[in-house]
């Protein structure tokens, strides 16, 4: 163990930190966490894409996945095939807030992709690195990246405003759905974190919480939204059933892959692996959709994709480091404490 002293001398800045490509610092577990989470997310896009376009009913289709999450973990922890925590008053006061942060942002996300291409919401997406690197240093302990990495986000910023300026289909309303996903992507990112580091939980039983909580308002909400007629005058194909039950299914295993990830790097990290594992997705939907961006666009796409690849994690930051991290976070926690 280090003397107390050098630990205090430490800076704010690591050098060594692990990147993307340090397969051996990062270690095994989270590389194939990585893996996990890269196929889920690089998917999921492209089917939530599909079946909006063979059921244009954005709620419904998120409504059947949280309630297909629900009964997966319900289903599971009965048969005895994985561990979930059962509902406890004070834990849910606590997932109320990722709940927010959670429903608003996939009701934001899908509300973006019914009014825009998946590049427009991917290069939005590869600007948010930097303000969660902020994040991560005000409320989540760890250290400002240092200077390669802060290169790394600023041609990630830089690809995103480039993107814009070429984006031939540039529509207002989607882009506010976007600046309006973007406060509540941050929010749960970096809310979500702080939960798994300080509230001890199975990960399905996060997985349960999350979805059961999110699912209830919304299935209550059904009724009064346009979308039973829009169901009811619907034409069930194959192709609508088959691209709804996929992205059920693509929607347990992302939820599950998902909250690893999180427990197992950084926020800002989170985020990153996000962005790089879009690239197949840029390259599926090339292939099956008629809406992609302009090879210019692609092109700024790339940039921030392969900037994001050399991005170093941060690391935590000891408590000598770290006075103002208990004045900051815990002021949700302290008023879950207080209900």
């Amino acid at each position: 163990m280090r003397p107390q002293k050098d630990i205090e001398k430490q800076p704010l800045v690591a050098h060594q930190q692990p990147s993307l490509l340090d397969v051996k610092e990062l270690g095994s577990r989270t590389v194939l966490i990585i893996l996990y989470y890269a196929f889920c997310s690089s998917l999921m896009l492209v089917i939530n894409k599909l079946a909006i376009h063979h059921v244009p009913a954005p709620a419904f289709i998120l409504c059947c996945q949280l309630g297909v999450s629900v009964a997966a973990v319900l289903v599971g922890s009965a048969a005895g095939w994985l561990v979930a925590d059962k509902l406890e008053w004070d834990k849910l006061l606590k997932f109320v807030w990722v709940v927010i942060g959670f429903l608003g942002t996939l009701v934001a996300n899908i509300k973006v992709l019914q009014n825009a291409n998946v590049e427009t919401f991917i290069t939005f997406r590869s600007s948010t690195p930097l303000v969660l690197s902020v994040c991560d240093y005000l409320w989540l302990g760890r250290a400002f990246p240092n200077a390669r990495s802060w290169a790394c986000l600023v041609v990630l910023l830089l690809g995103s405003a480039g993107y814009v300026l070429v984006d031939a289909n540039f529509k207002l309303t989607a882009y506010f759905w976007l600046i309006l996903w973007y406060g509540f992507f941050t929010f749960d990112t970096v809310y979500v974190k702080h939960m798994c580091d300080t509230v001890k939980m199975t990960n399905w039983g996060r997985v349960y919480y999350t979805n059961f909580l999110a699912f209830v308002p919304l299935f209550m909400a059904l009724p009064f939204l346009n979308e039973p007629g829009v169901l009811m005058n619907l034409e069930w194909s194959f192709g609508a059933i088959a691209t709804l039950t996929t992205s059920c299914v693509l929607g347990v295993a992302m939820s599950h892959a998902s909250y690893l990830l999180r427990e197992a790097v950084s926020a800002t990290l989170f985020t990153i692996v996000g962005i790089i594992c879009k690239v197949v997705t840029v390259i599926i939907n090339i292939m099956i959709w008629d809406k992609h961006a302009s090879p210019t666009g692609i092109a700024f796409l790339l940039v921030c994709v392969f900037a994001g690849t050399f991005y170093e994690q941060a690391p935590k930051r000891n408590k000598q480091q770290q006075p103002q991290q208990q004045e900051a976070i815990p002021l949700v926690a302290r008023t879950n404490a207080a209900s």
